[in-house]
């Protein structure tokens, strides 16, 4: 696994977690871009939620974990969704795929070792977006590896704390908080799955803690349900 990624610490104003191990404070494990060959799968709850947002789970329990139905995103072409819902606009990312995004939010771009890592950022509340293809075999081994190896795992950071785990057969997905040195508490959502095109995607969503739950977890839940590969054809 390549892991030797270039450390540094970009901090846009209101943007989201910084850089740490390239993305420091949302640290994402193994990027590379992988083999197409897995069969299609879904990415999405029976109710049109991400998996692991149900309310009342544990913290790092998972508890609801096996209530998830995955489904297919809702993109209904090459490009996405017919139209974005209020509020988002459509993302023709240079990277390979489309994907909703909230209007206003910047772009930018970090490149990994074998694969770059891009970044949506609001300009005023210090969320942010960020997705990545991932090398490990399966979605729930990248998301172990990130969370827990010895030298960068982000369980190594100050004041962190697993919230909840979901995951299924082809996705898996962890909430949790710790402390960023110059941002203050973070809450982030890191959900890894596997697109209809067979490759392995994280996108992680991240916030101040101060803020509800749900504002953080919002722009995750739209990039998930309209994610599509450039030249697939997505499910709706």
């Amino acid at each position: 696994m390549l892991l030797g990624l270039v450390m540094t610490a970009v901090v846009g104003a209101g943007a989201g977690a910084g850089v740490w191990y390239l993305t420091r404070a949302d640290a994402p494990g193994t990027i590379a871009t992988p083999p197409a060959t897995a069969p299609v799968t879904a990415t999405r709850t029976a109710d049109g939620t991400a998996p692991g947002s149900g309310a009342g789970a544990d913290p790092g329990t998972g508890s609801g974990a096996g209530d998830a139905t995955p489904q297919t995103p809702r993109a209904a072409g090459p490009d996405g969704p017919d139209e974005p819902p209020a509020g988002y606009r459509r993302a023709l990312d240079p990277v390979g795929y489309a994907l909703d995004v909230p209007e206003g939010w910047t772009r930018r771009q970090k490149q990994g070792e074998k694969a770059p890592v891009v970044f949506y950022d609001s300009p005023g509340d210090g969320r942010q977006l960020q997705i990545f293809a991932l090398s490990e075999p399966t979605p729930a081994q990248s998301l172990d590896l990130a969370e827990n190896d010895p030298g960068y795992g982000f369980s190594r950071q100050p004041g962190y704390r697993p919230l909840e785990r979901t995951s299924g057969a082809t996705w898996a997905e962890l909430t949790y908080r710790y402390d960023d040195a110059g941002l203050g508490a973070r809450h982030v959502v890191d959900h890894r799955f596997q697109a209809v095109d067979g490759t392995l995607y994280a996108i992680r969503a991240s916030g101040p803690e101060s803020l509800a739950a749900a504002a953080v977890r919002a722009p995750l839940t739209e990039a998930l349900r309209s994610f599509c590969p450039t030249g697939s054809v997505c499910a709706p």
